[in-house]
Protein backbone atom coordinates (compact mmCIF):
# COMPACT_ATOMS: atom_id res chain seq x y z
CA UNK A 1 0.00 0.00 0.00
CA UNK A 2 1.21 3.35 -0.64
CA UNK A 3 2.08 5.70 1.53
CA UNK A 4 0.84 9.61 1.31
CA UNK A 5 3.98 11.42 0.04
CA UNK A 6 5.45 14.00 3.04
CA UNK A 7 6.45 17.24 1.59
CA UNK A 8 10.10 17.65 2.09
CA UNK A 9 11.18 21.21 2.78
CA UNK A 10 14.28 22.36 0.78
CA UNK A 11 16.22 23.11 3.52
CA UNK A 12 16.67 19.51 3.76
CA UNK A 13 16.69 18.62 0.20
CA UNK A 14 19.19 20.94 -0.99
CA UNK A 15 21.95 19.93 1.16
CA UNK A 16 21.71 16.53 1.07
CA UNK A 17 21.44 17.33 -2.85
CA UNK A 18 24.61 19.28 -2.79
CA UNK A 19 26.42 16.68 -0.45
CA UNK A 20 25.36 13.25 -2.50
CA UNK A 21 26.98 15.54 -5.67
CA UNK A 22 29.72 16.98 -3.78
CA UNK A 23 30.80 13.53 -2.45
CA UNK A 24 29.65 11.49 -5.42
CA UNK A 25 27.57 9.26 -2.95
CA UNK A 26 25.44 7.66 -5.06
CA UNK A 27 26.46 6.07 -8.30
CA UNK A 28 23.95 4.62 -11.60
CA UNK A 29 22.75 0.93 -10.77
CA UNK A 30 24.02 1.49 -6.67
CA UNK A 31 21.54 -1.06 -4.45
CA UNK A 32 21.79 1.21 -1.16
CA UNK A 33 20.71 -0.03 2.31
CA UNK A 34 19.85 2.69 4.48
CA UNK A 35 20.79 1.64 8.50
CA UNK A 36 17.39 2.62 9.80
CA UNK A 37 17.46 2.58 14.23
CA UNK A 38 14.03 4.28 14.48
CA UNK A 39 15.84 8.09 14.99
CA UNK A 40 14.65 10.79 13.94
CA UNK A 41 17.74 10.79 11.63
CA UNK A 42 18.13 7.62 10.06
CA UNK A 43 13.52 7.95 9.16
CA UNK A 44 14.18 11.52 8.18
CA UNK A 45 17.18 10.06 5.52
CA UNK A 46 14.71 7.40 4.34
CA UNK A 47 12.61 10.01 3.17
CA UNK A 48 15.07 12.23 1.25
CA UNK A 49 16.50 8.83 -0.56
CA UNK A 50 13.04 8.10 -1.87
CA UNK A 51 12.60 11.34 -3.25
CA UNK A 52 15.91 11.31 -4.84
CA UNK A 53 14.76 7.68 -6.00
CA UNK A 54 12.03 9.41 -7.45
CA UNK A 55 13.05 12.41 -8.88
CA UNK A 56 16.98 11.70 -9.45
CA UNK A 57 18.30 11.29 -12.95
CA UNK A 58 20.54 8.35 -11.72
CA UNK A 59 18.38 5.22 -10.84
CA UNK A 60 19.31 2.97 -7.99
CA UNK A 61 17.68 0.64 -5.49
CA UNK A 62 16.95 1.35 -2.14
CA UNK A 63 16.52 -1.63 0.94
CA UNK A 64 16.39 -0.46 4.95
CA UNK A 65 17.80 -2.67 7.96
CA UNK A 66 17.53 -2.50 11.30
CA UNK A 67 19.57 -3.98 13.99
CA UNK A 68 17.75 -4.69 17.38
CA UNK A 69 20.05 -4.62 20.06
CA UNK A 70 17.95 -6.32 22.54
CA UNK A 71 18.24 -3.85 25.00
CA UNK A 72 15.02 -3.82 27.69
CA UNK A 73 12.88 -0.82 26.66
CA UNK A 74 14.08 -0.44 23.00
CA UNK A 75 11.59 -1.80 20.98
CA UNK A 76 12.24 -1.54 16.99
CA UNK A 77 10.35 -4.11 16.08
CA UNK A 78 7.74 -1.42 15.34
CA UNK A 79 9.54 -0.19 12.75
CA UNK A 80 8.40 -3.90 10.92
CA UNK A 81 4.64 -2.16 10.67
CA UNK A 82 5.59 1.24 9.43
CA UNK A 83 7.82 -0.43 6.62
CA UNK A 84 5.11 -2.28 4.91
CA UNK A 85 3.57 0.87 3.74
CA UNK A 86 6.02 1.53 1.71
CA UNK A 87 7.63 -0.58 -1.12
CA UNK A 88 11.03 -0.98 -0.19
CA UNK A 89 12.37 -4.13 1.21
CA UNK A 90 13.36 -4.54 4.75
CA UNK A 91 15.44 -6.15 6.75
CA UNK A 92 15.28 -6.55 10.63
CA UNK A 93 18.53 -8.89 12.61
CA UNK A 94 19.18 -9.08 16.15
CA UNK A 95 21.69 -9.08 18.50
CA UNK A 96 21.98 -9.55 22.42
CA UNK A 97 24.18 -6.47 22.52
CA UNK A 98 24.54 -5.81 26.72
CA UNK A 99 25.22 -10.17 27.18
CA UNK A 100 27.73 -10.01 24.07
CA UNK A 101 29.26 -6.54 25.74
CA UNK A 102 29.81 -8.30 28.89
CA UNK A 103 31.57 -11.39 27.18
CA UNK A 104 34.03 -10.02 24.67
CA UNK A 105 34.49 -5.81 25.54
CA UNK A 106 38.01 -5.56 26.75
CA UNK A 107 38.89 -2.11 27.77
CA UNK A 108 36.27 -0.55 24.90
CA UNK A 109 33.71 1.73 26.14
CA UNK A 110 29.90 0.18 25.42
CA UNK A 111 29.24 2.81 22.68
CA UNK A 112 32.40 2.18 20.55
CA UNK A 113 31.81 -1.85 20.95
CA UNK A 114 28.20 -1.56 20.06
CA UNK A 115 28.95 0.65 17.24
CA UNK A 116 31.20 -1.94 16.02
CA UNK A 117 29.31 -4.60 16.29
CA UNK A 118 26.47 -3.29 14.92
CA UNK A 119 28.06 -1.75 11.65
CA UNK A 120 29.54 -5.64 11.02
CA UNK A 121 26.31 -6.88 11.19
CA UNK A 122 24.60 -4.66 8.54
CA UNK A 123 27.69 -5.74 6.91
CA UNK A 124 26.69 -8.75 6.46
CA UNK A 125 22.56 -7.97 5.26
CA UNK A 126 24.11 -6.06 3.05
CA UNK A 127 26.82 -8.76 1.64
CA UNK A 128 23.75 -11.32 1.38
CA UNK A 129 21.19 -9.30 0.06
CA UNK A 130 23.25 -7.86 -2.80
CA UNK A 131 23.36 -3.92 -1.86
CA UNK A 132 26.97 -2.50 -2.52
CA UNK A 133 25.79 0.46 -0.69
CA UNK A 134 25.41 1.78 3.01
CA UNK A 135 23.78 4.84 4.01
CA UNK A 136 24.24 6.23 7.61
CA UNK A 137 21.99 9.03 9.19
CA UNK A 138 25.02 11.28 10.90
CA UNK A 139 24.77 15.01 10.20
CA UNK A 140 26.32 18.01 10.90
CA UNK A 141 26.32 18.16 14.90
CA UNK A 142 27.53 14.48 14.61
CA UNK A 143 30.67 15.35 12.64
CA UNK A 144 31.41 18.42 14.60
CA UNK A 145 31.04 16.96 17.70
CA UNK A 146 33.44 13.98 16.64
CA UNK A 147 35.85 16.17 15.47
CA UNK A 148 36.30 17.71 19.03
CA UNK A 149 36.43 14.36 20.44
CA UNK A 150 39.29 13.22 18.40
CA UNK A 151 41.29 16.91 18.70
CA UNK A 152 40.31 16.66 22.92
CA UNK A 153 41.34 13.01 23.70
CA UNK A 154 43.39 11.84 20.67
CA UNK A 155 45.21 14.89 19.54
CA UNK A 156 44.09 14.33 15.87
CA UNK A 157 42.01 16.55 13.35
CA UNK A 158 39.69 13.83 11.89
CA UNK A 159 36.07 13.31 12.03
CA UNK A 160 33.79 10.61 10.31
CA UNK A 161 33.72 10.46 6.57
CA UNK A 162 31.11 11.66 4.17
CA UNK A 163 31.94 8.63 1.79
CA UNK A 164 34.55 5.96 1.57
CA UNK A 165 35.38 2.55 1.36
CA UNK A 166 35.20 -0.16 3.83
CA UNK A 167 38.21 -2.36 4.91
CA UNK A 168 37.28 -5.26 2.68
CA UNK A 169 37.07 -2.70 -0.23
CA UNK A 170 33.46 -4.62 -1.09
CA UNK A 171 31.09 -1.67 0.46
CA UNK A 172 30.47 2.14 -0.13
CA UNK A 173 29.67 3.70 3.16
CA UNK A 174 27.44 7.25 2.03
CA UNK A 175 26.69 10.18 4.83
CA UNK A 176 24.04 11.99 3.09
CA UNK A 177 23.24 14.21 5.82
CA UNK A 178 26.62 16.04 6.73
CA UNK A 179 25.71 19.28 5.29
CA UNK A 180 22.31 19.09 7.78
CA UNK A 181 21.75 20.27 11.46
CA UNK A 182 20.50 18.16 13.67
CA UNK A 183 17.83 20.57 14.68
CA UNK A 184 16.41 20.59 11.01
CA UNK A 185 16.04 16.78 11.29
CA UNK A 186 14.28 17.42 14.65
CA UNK A 187 11.69 20.01 13.06
CA UNK A 188 11.05 17.89 10.30
CA UNK A 189 10.25 14.44 12.27
CA UNK A 190 7.73 16.48 13.98
CA UNK A 191 5.95 18.31 11.12
CA UNK A 192 6.30 14.67 9.50
CA UNK A 193 4.54 12.82 12.60
CA UNK A 194 7.67 10.04 12.24
CA UNK A 195 7.45 7.33 14.72
CA UNK A 196 10.02 8.17 16.28
CA UNK A 197 11.73 5.26 18.61
CA UNK A 198 13.51 6.89 21.43
CA UNK A 199 16.98 5.43 22.49
CA UNK A 200 17.14 3.59 25.53
CA UNK A 201 20.38 2.54 25.93
CA UNK A 202 21.18 2.27 29.59
CA UNK A 203 24.87 2.81 29.37
CA UNK A 204 23.79 6.24 27.80
CA UNK A 205 21.67 6.71 31.31
CA UNK A 206 23.55 5.79 33.46
CA UNK A 207 26.61 8.33 32.70
CA UNK A 208 26.45 11.21 30.16
CA UNK A 209 28.52 10.29 27.08
CA UNK A 210 31.56 12.25 26.15
CA UNK A 211 29.53 12.97 22.53
CA UNK A 212 26.72 14.60 25.17
CA UNK A 213 29.37 16.84 26.83
CA UNK A 214 30.50 18.50 23.02
CA UNK A 215 27.06 18.55 21.85
CA UNK A 216 26.28 21.01 24.67
CA UNK A 217 29.78 22.94 24.30
CA UNK A 218 29.01 23.60 20.99
CA UNK A 219 25.73 24.61 20.94
CA UNK A 220 26.61 26.48 23.71
CA UNK A 221 29.31 28.05 21.79
CA UNK A 222 27.28 28.78 18.47
CA UNK A 223 25.20 30.95 20.88
CA UNK A 224 28.44 33.28 20.75
CA UNK A 225 29.29 32.34 17.09
CA UNK A 226 26.55 32.21 15.13
CA UNK A 227 28.35 30.82 11.75
CA UNK A 228 30.31 27.74 14.19
CA UNK A 229 28.87 24.90 12.34
CA UNK A 230 29.59 26.71 9.18
CA UNK A 231 32.68 27.13 9.83
CA UNK A 232 33.42 23.69 10.89
CA UNK A 233 32.02 22.66 8.28
CA UNK A 234 34.48 24.43 6.32
CA UNK A 235 37.30 23.08 7.99
CA UNK A 236 36.25 19.33 8.21
CA UNK A 237 35.46 19.80 3.96
CA UNK A 238 38.80 18.19 2.90
CA UNK A 239 38.72 15.66 5.40
CA UNK A 240 35.54 13.96 4.28
CA UNK A 241 35.89 12.16 1.34
CA UNK A 242 37.67 8.86 1.44
CA UNK A 243 36.76 7.26 -1.67
CA UNK A 244 39.78 8.49 -4.42
CA UNK A 245 37.84 9.52 -7.82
Amino acid sequence: MARPKIKLPKLLLKPVGRAMSDFDMIRAGDRILLAVSGGKDSLSLLHLLRHFQRHAPIKFELGVVTIDPQVRGFSPQALAGFFKQFDTPYFFAEFPMLDRAAQSMRGDSYCSFCARIKRGLMYQVARREGYNVLALGQHLDDLSESLMMSIFHNGKIQTMKAHYINDAKDLRIIRPLVYVRERQLADFSTIAQLPVIQDSCPACWTAPTERAHFKKWLLNEEKRTPNLYKNLLSAMRVMLDGVNH
